[in-house]
């Protein structure tokens, strides 16, 4: 799909079996394709066929990256037609293994809550909040969602603002603060016939969508191509002609950044980075009936790995890892002024 193509105009059935289909070309990819097509079936209405995707990625033979979140995506689509024991047990399953993952605690944590789980949505945000928060001092990008979705649990609940809590308002972006998104009482304004009551609502409405789009939407990224150490090695180990593109490690890795770099200065949107590996690259060249070793080839990788949503955005945002693989967040790397190379 598209990014500029709107949700309400999509066939999902459609975009679900056209990525199923590029799954069975790229199988490296095959989790995140089928993970997205599965979300497609849900928009579809069709449920069971969602359920069926995520059993055939649980059950494949290929190690998943992210078992912990396919589960949750499971048991969240299972509750929404009727097994709700089902999706209870997979919920208290991957609770007891606590998951690093912030994304798989939030799915089963908003499942909780869109069923009136109030308490226990509470405590599945707080457990997630005590083991991924608790030894670091600037929240990553991803834990954000725990935080805002605990702070609207607990305002639903009534409960008095903690530390979290306090955190969350700090690190939420939105003209309306979440103590307003997150107003019980915003229900009743619904219905009132004060006209200046409505149109308070209207935007609040439309401040939440903003951060939801925000968040939510990836468009298709202007990407560059990184190769880790390891990757690189063997690159250059079987297409030498390639050493006039990628010098050295260090160069390699400042030259990204000063492409982005320059590229944002010059009001590019949506810039991402995109890791290569040589076997994916090999199956690419094929695929283009070409050599690795034609230059030329790296662009069109770069944009394919790009189109098969396996950018990461750039810069990172603040307390994520660098992009480079070296260990330390963004701003204490590349993100700083003189960034070191790794």
């Amino acid at each position: 799909m598209r990014p500029d193509t709107s949700a309400e105009h999509v066939d999902h059935n459609a975009e679900a079996a056209r990525l199923e289909r590029t799954a069975g070309l790229y199988p490296e990819d095959a989790e995140h394709l089928l993970v997205q097509a599965a979300a497609h079936l849900e928009l579809a209405g069709d449920r069971p066929g969602a359920t069926a995707l995520y059993d055939r990625l649980l059950s494949s033979s290929t190690p998943l990256e992210h078992p912990h979140l396919v589960r949750a995506l499971k048991a969240s689509n299972l509750w929404e037609y009727g097994h709700e024991a089902e999706a209870r047990a997979i919920i208290d399953g991957i609770r007891a293994t606590s998951p690093r993952d912030p994304a798989p605690w939030v799915i089963v944590a908003e499942a909780l809550e869109s069923h009136d789980e109030l308490e226990a949505a509470q405590e599945t945000f707080t457990a997630a909040a005590q083991l991924l928060l608790s030894d670091t001092s600037e929240p990553p990008y991803a834990t954000y969602p725990l935080l805002f979705g605990r702070h609207r649990v607990r305002r639903m609940l009534g409960e008095a603002h903690d530390n979290w809590d306090t955190l969350a308002d700090t690190l939420h972006s939105s003209p309306v603060s979440l103590d307003e998104l997150h107003d019980p009482k915003r229900v009743w304004s619904l219905g009132s016939d004060n006209p200046a009551e409505l149109q308070a609502e209207i935007s609040r409405l439309r401040a939440e969508l903003g951060t939801y789009r925000e968040a939510l939407s990836r468009p298709f990224p202007v990407a560059i191509l990184h190769w880790p150490t390891a990757e690189l090695a063997e690159l250059m180990a079987a297409y030498p002609s390639l050493t006039a593109e990628y010098p050295s490690r260090e160069e390699h890795l400042s030259t990204i950044e000063a492409s982005l770099r320059e590229l944002a200065a010059s009001g590019t949107p949506n810039l991402g980075i995109v890791t290569g590996t040589v076997p994916s690259y090999e199956a690419f060249a094929a695929s283009e009936a070409s050599s690795p070793s034609d230059a030329t080839l790296l662009p069109q990788y770069a944009t394919t790995l790009a189109a098969r949503g396996l950018a990461v955005a750039w810069p990172p945002q603040r307390g994520v890892e660098c992009w480079c693989g070296s260990g330390d967040s963004y701003g204490e790397c590349h993100g700083a002024t003189q960034g070191k190379d790794v």
